[in-house]
């Protein structure tokens, strides 16, 4: 019987559909380096990399709405609670050996003056204090992150947006966001993204901030 011979071909060839995941076992931290490089920067697909498992994922075109969505909203709410913070998009993050991740959208918010003026992160740089992600999340991707340190990871899937926070290593689910303190963001948020599909998106922002302004008199917040 004759030996298969095996086929290697750049990852980059992949022609992957929207919404696709692909699960590759048994890459080295060499190899996984060599895929980034091979995908490039300019690209739809997201990567997750932990315990030598590689995800590559490509999100629906109806992720992107959210995702932006949700990225003003995070915005909004530190302009109204006077705070600045430092956005890095879909940045690659990584631990050394160990892991790597792209969120859609993630915030310096307690450590943004340490990363003003960063056009690429350093090894000793901090990871961001929020990331967000607008797909369904594996364990691959939630153990990439919880190796890298990210404290606050938001998730929003399937209409519903889960909270998760870093506690002594590992992620816990949690009803309420440490950086937006006593908004039902699980609530508010996804209300709001579904009104952006009814009535757009600039109306949907105007109502969650004067719906905002009413729960923040509610709880005797200025």
């Amino acid at each position: 019987m004759a030996t298969p011979t095996p086929v290697a071909k750049p990852i980059s060839q992949l022609q992957l559909a929207p919404g696709s995941v692909v699960t590759i076992p048994d890459v080295s931290w060499d190899e996984f380096e060599a895929i980034l490089q091979d995908l490039g920067k300019k690209r739809a697909a997201r990567v997750a990399y932990s315990n030598q498992t590689l995800e590559i994922m490509v999100p629906l075109p109806e992720h992107e709405k959210p995702n932006d969505l949700i990225s003003d909203i995070v915005k909004l709410l530190l302009r109204q609670s006077n705070r600045k913070y430092e956005p890095f998009g879909s940045t690659t993050f990584k631990q050394q050996g160990k892991a790597g991740v792209e969120p859609d959208a993630c915030f310096y918010i307690q450590n943004y003056q340490q990363m003003i003026g960063h056009r690429r992160l350093a090894p000793t740089d901090p990871p961001p204090d929020l990331a967000i992600k607008t797909d369904v999340t594996s364990k691959t991707t939630l153990d990439a992150y919880e190796a890298i340190g990210v404290p606050e990871l938001w998730v929003y899937g399937n209409g519903r947006l889960t909270i998760y926070l870093l506690q002594a290593g590992k992620y816990v689910e949690s009803r309420y966001s440490p950086t937006f303190r006593d908004l039902p963001l699980t609530e508010l948020i996804p209300a709001t993204v579904e009104r952006a599909w009814q009535v757009g998106t600039v109306q949907a922002l105007e109502e969650f901030e004067t719906q905002i302004a009413s729960n923040c008199r509610d709880i005797g917040q200025p």
